[in-house]
């Protein structure tokens, strides 16, 4: 079991490395012209795991544009990935793995659809996944 954490950390590593080394114009996020604001207020964990800790970097390179920083949304933007509704009964980890690779249609928020968002591999998205899943469980969403 730890060979496979380590091999998991090493793989998420090396995909981000590989990220880094991409034509930078490919990697800009549309962002907002005027300041917004966080949707919800967490509580960030004092320490992450291995994983974790690969995902957070991920996610801030590639997510928290959209969804602002700790996953805590943004007013007129994008939803809070710290938020009830996206607890694992309801939004499962390949919830996650699908919105990346296929983007998702608006359904629970009013901020349109979701498009793809390139450059992100499966194991990119699963660490992405574990740090959104510490900061939920740190804010009691199991």
């Amino acid at each position: 079991m730890r060979a496979l954490q380590l091999f998991l950390v090493l793989l998420g590593v090396s995909g981000l490395a590989y990220w880094f080394t991409l034509d930078k114009d490919s990697q800009v996020a549309l962002v907002p012209d005027q300041p917004t604001s966080a949707i919800v207020e967490i509580v960030v964990p004092e320490t992450l795991s291995a994983n974790a800790q690969v995902g957070k970097v991920a996610f801030e390179a590639k997510c928290s544009a959209c969804h602002g920083a700790n996953a805590v949304g943004q007013t007129d933007i994008a939803p809070p990935l710290v938020h009830k509704i996206y607890e694992p009964s309801h939004h499962a980890d390949e919830a996650f793995q699908r919105a990346v690779a296929l983007g998702v249609r608006q359904h629970h928020w009013p901020f349109g659809n979701m498009a793809p968002v390139e450059g992100l591999t499966r194991a990119d998205v699963t660490m992405i996944v574990a740090y959104v899943r510490e900061l939920q469980r740190a804010n009691g969403i199991n």
